[in-house]
């Protein structure tokens, strides 16, 4: 049975709000943090916390949800504590302070993404080629927030940053009391433990990738914007960048259910590995010229877009049932949690002792490491 599509926006909605979030966030936290003045250490600590709670957090609440039933309960309960604890960053300005705000504040904010992506799949049924174009809402809000910050950011003080945030967590809040239920239909795989499924070779190889991916990306949201703006790009300059990625992301989103229909999933994660490696090259290597950042970001279009897409369909593929929260907040966990954690830690030091493009150089090579696994054991039957 088709969804009910006149319910996509309030899906939409919550996808909006979120990744307005990380527009906010990824980008321009790091300059907040610059402000009080860490150094180059201290912030890749603090912009590491959030992917360490999305190692963590996902875990605990898939594993509720899973055994609750009570999936968009768990979003309710995670959407309120998320927005309180937010409220701590207009409390302090010291590191301790700050990364055990950010910590508080991720476990909560990290939970609720991998259940809503179970619930749009359950939601979307046989449909499941059109969730990109209700995922594409996530990232107009990105758009949204990483454009209007950047101007605004060229004209008023850093400080209005915190503000904003505060905006989006009680979007995020208002449209998680919006989502639709849906139907967690039975599996044959329903009775067997999880860890059955993860151990097997294809599962292996996909979360392995994906961690990778998520590795080579660590730099780049920790220290992108930093790096393009002490090469003189204005903030606003900076903002269009991130932006342009993500409308090319858009792009392919919507494209979606045309390229499932001519190729297979495995091959748009290799493509979008390929592209990944020359992406880094390009931002490591050639950050004076704006015409090679610019194609570097319209690459963001596989390296994100497709990626994401089919790696969720994927996860979405291999774990069924009464598996589907689990299995996507351990997709999460492993891949934009560990694997960010591991990227955004290794991007300080790699920049303070051998500079940037060693560290993107280092991004491309994680890239590679993660096409050379899709191409080895990744099986889709």
């Amino acid at each position: 049975m088709s969804p009910d599509h006149k319910n996509h926006w309030r899906i939409a909605g919550f996808y909006f709000f979120y990744f307005a979030f990380v527009g906010m966030f990824a980008p321009y936290w790091s300059l907040y943090l610059k402000s009080l003045h860490f150094d180059v250490v201290e912030i890749s600590i603090l912009m590491s916390v959030q992917p360490v709670m999305r190692m963590l957090a996902p875990n605990v609440w898939g594993w509720l949800a899973d055994r609750t039933g009570k999936r968009l309960l768990v979003v309710k309960l995670a959407a309120l504590l998320g927005a309180l604890s937010y409220l701590g960053v207009f409390l302090t300005t010291q590191f301790w302070g700050m990364l055990l705000v950010l910590g508080v504040m991720g476990f909560f904010w990290s939970a609720s993404m991998p259940l809503v992506e179970a619930t749009t799949l359950s939601y979307l049924g046989k449909h499941t080629a059109h969730y990109g174009r209700i995922r594409s809402w996530g990232s107009v809000g990105f758009i949204a927030a990483v454009l209007g910050l950047g101007y605004a950011l060229d004209y008023i003080d850093i400080y209005w940053l915190l503000w904003s945030g505060l905006g989006i967590m009680l979007g995020i809040l208002v449209f998680a009391y919006q989502i639709p239920h849906a139907d967690v239909l039975a599996h044959h795989t329903d009775d067997q433990p999880i860890m059955s499924i993860v151990l097997q070779p294809p599962v292996l190889a996909l979360l392995g990738a994906c961690f990778m991916m998520s590795v080579a990306h660590g730099p780049y949201y920790t220290f992108y914007s930093i790096y393009l703006v002490e090469h003189g790009y204005a903030k606003s300059a900076v903002g269009l960048l991130w932006a342009l990625g993500v409308v090319c992301e858009i792009g392919v989103f919507f494209l979606m259910p045309w390229l499932m229909r001519r190729y297979t999933l495995k091959q748009m994660l290799a493509v979008s590995f390929g592209c990944a490696v020359l992406r880094f090259l390009l931002i490591g290597w050639g950050v004076e010229s704006l015409s090679l950042l610019l194609f570097a970001q319209v690459l963001h279009a596989a390296t994100f877009g497709s990626f994401h897409a089919a790696a969720v369909a994927l996860i979405h593929h291999f774990f069924r049932g009464r598996h589907q929260s689990r299995g996507q907040a351990m997709f999460g966990s492993l891949t934009y949690g560990a694997g960010g954690v591991v990227g955004g830690l290794l991007s300080g030091p790699l920049w303070q002792h051998w500079g940037a493009a060693a560290m993107f150089s280092m991004s491309a090579l994680a890239a590679l490491c993660g096409l050379l696994l899709t191409q080895w054991k990744l099986r889709v039957e």
